[in-house]
């Protein structure tokens, strides 16, 4: 088979792998070296300073051990194989890299013979873009569950970033789904990523702080082998199985708290192949996906508790109304707030205000008493905001009732963006292919929980 058809075959293998974004890696260009890395999103997605960068998502083979009853690569699956030999995928890599398509890779891969030979595969392939193309560019791997903490260690001081899949929800779950993999096999990695990434941290702060002769001599070593820079992240699909996004939400709160994650993923669960066990629909839960991405922007960034945003009494989200404006409905009392007077803690919570525009209020309202003119300059979401906002004692939610029901009714109606942007309704949905044409568009997409899991 050339290479352009296992290219094809692979590329396209890769795009239910959804846990690809947000780097977090800096690494400068370096005379002799090939290329960089920033603090940044990657493969088509935006970045949170508005960039949007790219990278091969692949996988390094097709080819499994395993019979996941949710997954296109599954064992009992009649697809077409392919496997890239390690100098092969590396040589494209940067082929593409020259030619300026990506700015990074990222490698994941059916288990092919057994988790470590798999693993040594992608070593062996990361081995040649480090250190004989002198590849500085971003590198997210996939860890597979089951390799030999030696191998784990190997693939972190080649990678930006690591993740293990935790593939579903449930222990229970995953046994029915997914029999010949264990909780343990995936905590395991998790647990030791996590704690290699804390060390090597550790000793780069003692070395800055109060370095040895011998200390400095093995940064200096060592400089170019941080372990997973940019942190580790999973991801698990919804909708395969009936736990809700009330137990979602807490085991991620808990893989946050108890491992340090950078980032959980939730992919929509799609009916690539056909089992007794899967639901039996062909519908994509893509809009409760999103809900839970929002939930859990809130969770990191906003520091809102799990118990704020749902309950087991109502264990799924709104799907008409974001969290956030699902809380301020159903915490009224606390509103309106005055722009010109209330602490940041309180406009966070409010609806069309994040971090960026409330930090600019509080230095804008020094000097100026704000109203809507000035918020919208400041790049408030005005049409959300107003109605939970006073400016200088002026309510500007006017002509609707300050009634759940009203306020939820205007929260809940699709917005007007126009025949332009992201919202005309002509974007393709699904990962950029290197064969289709031109002209087409990407889209752009607590402990004891964690216990109860393992």
């Amino acid at each position: 088979m050339d290479l352009i058809a296992k290219l094809e075959i692979l590329a396209d293998a890769a795009k239910y792998d959804v846990a690809c974004t947000s780097s977090g890696a800096s690494r400068a260009a370096k005379r002799g070296a090939l290329g960089n890395s920033s603090s940044a999103g990657l493969c088509h997605s935006f970045t949170a300073d508005g960039r949007c960068i790219s990278l091969l998502k692949v996988l390094l083979t097709n080819e499994c051990v395993y019979d996941c009853a949710y997954c296109v690569n599954r064992r009992s699956n009649e697809v077409l194989r392919a496997c890239f030999e390690p100098r092969e995928l590396a040589d494209l890599t940067i082929q593409f890299y020259r030619r300026n398509y990506i700015e990074g890779l990222f490698l994941s891969s059916g288990v092919v013979k057994s988790p470590d030979y798999t693993t040594e595969l992608a070593i062996r392939t990361l081995t040649i873009l480090r250190e004989e193309y002198g590849f500085r560019g971003y590198i997210h791997a996939k860890a597979v569950p089951g390799t030999s903490p030696e191998l784990i260690d190997r693939l972190g001081r080649l990678s930006d970033r690591l993740s293990v899949n935790l593939e579903l929800p449930s222990r229970k779950s995953l046994d029915l789904l997914a029999p010949q993999k264990s909780r343990q096999r995936i905590l395991a990695p998790m647990r030791q990523i996590q704690q290699s990434i804390a060390e090597d941290a550790e000793t780069r702060a003692l070395v800055r702080k109060k370095p040895t002769f011998y200390q400095r001599k093995t940064t200096i070593a060592r400089k170019a082998e941080a372990f997973a820079p940019a942190g580790q992240s999973t991801q698990m699909i919804i909708g395969a199985t009936p736990e809700t996004d009330f137990q979602i939400l807490n085991l991620s709160a808990a893989l946050y708290r108890s491992l340090d994650l950078k980032r959980v993923f939730f992919s929509a669960y799609l009916p690539v192949s056909s089992d007794s066990r899967l639901p039996q629909t062909d519908g994509v839960q893509l809009n409760r996906e999103h809900r839970l991405y929002q939930a859990d922007w809130l969770m990191r960034f906003y520091r809102y508790d799990v118990a704020e945003l749902i309950d087991e009494k109502h264990p799924f989200l709104d799907a008409d109304v974001d969290p956030k404006a699902n809380w301020a409905l159903n915490h009224l009392e606390a509103f309106p707030v005055e722009v010109n007077a209330a602490p940041i803690e309180m406009l966070l919570r409010v609806p069309g205000i994040g971090p960026v525009g409330a930090r600019k209020i509080v230095r804008a309202r020094k000097t100026a008493t704000l109203r809507e003119p000035e918020l919208r300059k400041l790049g408030i979401a005005y049409k959300r905001a107003r109605y939970f906002i006073t400016c200088n004692g002026s309510y500007m939610g006017k002509g609707v009732p300050f009634t759940r029901e009203s306020m939820r009714a205007q929260l809940a109606s699709p917005i007007d963006g126009g025949r332009h942007g992201r919202r005309a309704g002509n974007v393709l949905p699904g990962q950029m292919s290197l064969f289709e044409p031109e002209a087409a568009q990407p889209a752009l997409p607590g402990s004891e929980v964690l216990a109860q899991w393992s």
